[in-house]
């Protein structure tokens, strides 16, 4: 009896695997359909790429959280103040206001992240104090419509620039100071407490835990030129700013660029471009001579993926070494693109811009197979502060991606493509 038991399990498991096989195929063959999801004449979007699980679903997939603006030709003055809006997609996509915020740009939105600890009901997002210009991140609850905490610092007013993807904490940056260096990337107007300081000791990446409010400074300016100076010797003579500061899957590494002369006060060429990793707790701050372009995301364990000399490859940070390549130059045009791996890491999107349209990639990690999508248009946002990136957003699920683009009335709206 018991064997067989065994036999007919080992049966139905092949039929699984058997159907799986066909599904598989069924959804390769299937092309894909893209939907406009939000409509004019104001203009609705994410702002941000979709990497790291950063998405605008919630956890049911029911809301979705954008912002919504009355322009996109500029960036925003101090005083023009952002909806932020729910979305059901239970209801054809009703729009709701439920906040608004101060502390936003056209590529990046105000850094919305659900919180991990309550994805269903829970998002953050950055403000900013009308009176002392200083920026400050919110965690905002939907059940209750409140926001049910600020993390404001008077002396280190951040903003959050990346939550935990297993929760708990968050990394903040000074937004005055990335307004200062490199316009697109901050909020115009925010307060900077390091003035004209090239490389200050006490301004960095800042870990936040969010449930005590508590603040640390991982590492400071002063220390990343300390590693730079031996050899970039003008590392004293330009000011540093930092992006891209990524939370690996588990929490355990933290991936950031280190950047300088991007503001026009330096040649082209003195530019600083260098990518670090740290450990969460601030230690082993290593710099990596190979660099990875475009806008890298972690994949699976402690590796990264990124364009290396026109290859889309995986880094392993610890051994600092490319262990594999995704693709090839016919599949990844542009592997230096928008780019964003699928929460359970079986598909990855690459987003790139060709002429007024961006176009995606959307590649199978496991079969190596894919499919590239029809372009959406950017209309005329194709450089400069206000230009119109990929930002790819996947759904929970992975079967969906959120992506930014120009709509017949010209104005920006979010589009699905599900496939």
């Amino acid at each position: 009896m018991k064997g067989q038991e065994i036999r007919k399990n080992l049966a139905l498991l092949a039929l699984m695997w058997i159907c799986s096989i066909y599904a598989s195929a069924a959804a390769r063959s299937a092309e894909p359909t893209i939907k406009q999801i939000t409509f004019g004449p104001s203009n609705h979007f994410f702002g941000y790429i979709g990497h790291v699980g950063n998405t605008p679903w919630n956890a049911s997939g029911r809301y979705m959280v954008l912002l919504r603006t009355t322009f996109q030709d500029r960036m925003p003055t101090p005083e023009d103040v952002a909806d932020i809006v729910i979305l059901n997609t239970e209801n054809a996509y009703a729009v709701e206001k439920v906040e608004e915020t101060r502390a936003w740009n056209p590529q990046q939105g105000t850094m919305l992240y659900w919180n991990p600890d309550r994805p269903e009901t829970q998002f953050f997002f950055n403000d900013r104090d009308p009176e002392t210009q200083k920026v400050f991140c919110v965690l905002y609850d939907l059940e209750t419509r409140r926001r049910i905490k600020e993390f404001r610092f008077d002396d280190t007013p951040i903003g959050n620039s990346g939550v935990a993807q297993q929760g708990g904490y968050y990394l903040g940056l000074n937004y005055g100071r990335m307004d200062r260096l490199r316009k697109v990337t901050g909020y115009p107007g925010v307060f900077d407490w390091t003035g004209e300081a090239l490389a200050p000791q006490n301004d960095g990446v800042f870990k936040v835990d969010i449930e005590s409010g508590e603040k640390t400074l991982l590492v400071s300016f002063a220390s990343l030129a300390d590693r730079l100076r031996e050899t970039i010797p003008h590392v004293d003579k330009v000011g540093l700013f930092i992006n891209h500061t990524l939370w690996s899957r588990d929490d355990q590494r933290i991936l950031l660029y280190v950047r300088g002369g991007w503001s026009g006060r330096a040649p082209r060429t003195k530019r600083i471009n260098e990518f670090f990793t740290i450990h969460a707790d601030g230690s082993h701050l290593t710099r990596h001579e190979t660099f990875l372009g475009g806008h890298p995301e972690w994949g699976l364990g402690h590796t990264v993926i990124g364009a290396v000399k026109g290859r889309q490859v995986v880094y392993n940070v610890d051994t600092k070494s490319i262990i594999g390549e995704l693709g090839d130059r016919q599949v990844f045009p542009n592997p230096e693109g928008d780019i964003a791996l699928s929460p359970d890491g079986q598909w990855f999107v690459n987003g790139y811009k060709r002429g007024h349209e961006n176009v995606y990639v959307i590649y199978n990690m496991q079969e190596g197979t894919h499919f590239t999508t029809p372009g959406l248009r950017r209309g005329a946002y194709l450089k400069g502060d206000t230009r119109l990136d990929p930002s790819p957003c996947w759904r929970r699920d992975g079967k969906a991606i959120a992506v930014p683009a120009i709509a017949d009335d010209g104005s920006r709206q979010t589009f699905t493509i599900e496939f």
